[in-house]
């Protein structure tokens, strides 16, 4: 049996669609697990139970501190070493997210992979086209909302890739692990910039500064817990400066077929927090 972690989140959650829907003998975990899927809560230890899998679907568990998601990572790997499980997928970050504030956690977990002594596989999962096209920032006139977008990704360009496609490379190396394993594989899609974003929506794009935008992610008003900021801006240097423009053919050679087109996912996600959109 094939287990996915994280299955009421978003890339959990497709990629067991993905293995149900190739006919794969699959569940899912979460610390809120609904009907036919296993409770695995990584903060309580007791809950982390994996006998039975075969394969395990590692997908990071990034929503907090470095110290924190690690800690996480290593009690389920404890757990998969104690029940026997039979191989380890982790999605980890693209290779060139060294330079990004979240990498840390994903390098160290790889380290910890690597060490259980278990088969592994480790994709390195580029940047969602849907967060891509969800960061950039809606801005108005007096005349109305909506009529324009703003980033402080300047006029670089991202290697984006569809969440979907991600999930779809997850299942293919989970249903035959054997022929990956120890295989490090680098999904990225294709480069695309803000100002094509922009130009699909038929809006313009005004690129804004790191400083601007730190400023407007630390306000209070912005919601977001205290290790996320950084996290955020990291992307938006790391994209402006061409860290995260580089391709490889890992996630098409997988897929065995073209990947989704990652700029109509990101005018997709930037259409829909557009202000006024429906839903």
């Amino acid at each position: 049996m094939i287990l996915v972690t994280g299955a009421n989140g978003h890339l959990g959650s497709a990629t067991l669609a993905a293995l149900r829907a190739r006919g794969a003998d699959a569940t899912g975990g979460s610390r809120t697990p609904g009907e036919g899927t296993r409770r695995l809560d990584f903060d309580d230890p007791a809950s982390l139970d994996l006998t039975g899998v075969a394969t395990l679907v590692l997908v990071s568990a990034g929503y907090g501190e470095d110290d924190l998601v690690v800690a996480r990572h290593a009690a389920v790997l404890d757990a998969a070493v104690r029940d026997g499980v039979g191989h380890v997928v982790y999605t980890s970050l693209t290779t060139a997210g060294d330079h990004l504030a979240f990498a840390p956690a994903h390098r160290a977990t790889e380290r910890l992979v690597r060490a259980s002594g278990l088969p592994w596989t480790i994709l390195r999962n580029g940047l969602y086209a849907e967060l891509f096209g969800g960061l950039l920032m809606w801005a108005g006139t007096d005349a109305g909302a909506g009529t324009g977008v703003e980033s402080a990704f300047g006029d670089g360009a991202l290697t984006a890739v569809a969440r979907e496609d991600l999930a779809e490379a997850a299942a293919v190396v989970a249903e035959d692990p054997a022929r990956h394993d120890g295989r490090v594989y680098d999904l990225v899609g294709t480069p695309i910039t803000a100002d094509q974003v922009a130009a699909r929506l038929g809006v313009p794009h005004r690129s804004i500064g790191l400083g601007e935008y730190r400023g407007r992610l630390l306000d209070e008003a912005s919601g977001l817990l205290p290790f996320q900021p950084p996290m955020l801006v990291s992307i938006a240097t790391a994209v402006r400066h061409g860290f995260l423009d580089g391709s490889t053919s890992d996630l098409t050679d997988l897929l065995g077929h073209p990947a989704r087109d990652p700029l109509a996912v990101a005018v997709a996600a930037a259409s829909a927090t557009r202000p006024g959109a429906d839903g």
